[in-house]
């Protein structure tokens, strides 16, 4: 078993899960009492939004490229982002070491593919729905077109991010207004939503849709086990 570094904490409610469920998908895969071989390095995620906020991303990605060092040095064999913005500087630290980096878009894009889905609604922060980066990911690599919310709701959902759900909030009034911006998605044309905040599936889940959900948090701790097991 090849072992995993994550780069966490941003933010540590999100990374937590992600502990969770690559210990369940290895131990489904070994039983006993197999657990996931992994180094993290939960950073604070206050210093790294105080440097969002400013628009200093390439400060950011120096910071990151700085701790995927550590955990290189540490012993992991690749490493996550468990943060699905973050992978905005993800050139950035993938030139700064010498082992891989698994995209939190390649295994989600996979799963919309298998689908056989080609349009989806992209839920997340304002940097993930607004800037190209992982828009053009899922367009360039897999031929999958993603839609955003309109502008208000965008604020709407970067907010509920930010004030609820990284601090551990959660409230069923938010859950409906989820709800309906994702039914606003379908009506524009999405046969799927990503969920593109590694936060957002402590709210919602599939239950809740009629639409088709990637879970972008399961989909990246899943392949991310995975890959620790291929040769």
């Amino acid at each position: 078993m090849k072992t995993i570094g994550l780069i966490g904490g941003m933010s540590w409610e999100s990374t937590q899960h992600y502990y969770q469920l690559m210990n369940r998908y290895t131990h489904a895969k070994l039983g006993g009492h197999n657990s996931t071989e992994a180094i993290i390095y939960s950073v604070n995620f206050e210093k790294i939004l105080t440097l969002v906020h400013r628009n200093e991303w390439e400060a950011v990605g120096k910071e990151i490229s700085h701790l995927a060092k550590k955990l290189e040095i540490a012993g992991a064999d690749f490493l996550i982002l468990t943060a699905n913005a973050i992978h905005k500087v993800f050139s950035q630290v993938e030139a700064a070491i010498n082992i891989p980096i698994l995209h939190i878009v390649d295994p989600t894009a996979e799963a919309i593919r298998e689908a056989r889905i080609k349009t989806v609604g992209l839920l997340g922060t304002k940097v993930t729905m607004e800037e190209q980066f992982y828009k053009d990911r899922l367009l360039d690599r897999f031929g999958i077109d993603a839609l955003v919310p309109e502008r208000h709701e965008r604020e709407i959902l970067h907010n509920m991010i930010f004030d609820e759900l990284t601090v551990g909030k959660i409230n069923e009034s938010s859950r409906k207004r989820l709800v309906t911006l994702i039914e606003h998605l379908g009506k524009k044309g999405a046969k799927g939503i990503i969920l593109g905040c590694t936060e957002l599936t402590l709210l919602i889940n599939q239950k809740d849709s009629q639409i088709p959900l990637f879970d972008t948090t399961e989909l990246h701790a899943r392949a991310a086990v995975d890959l620790a097991f291929s040769k």
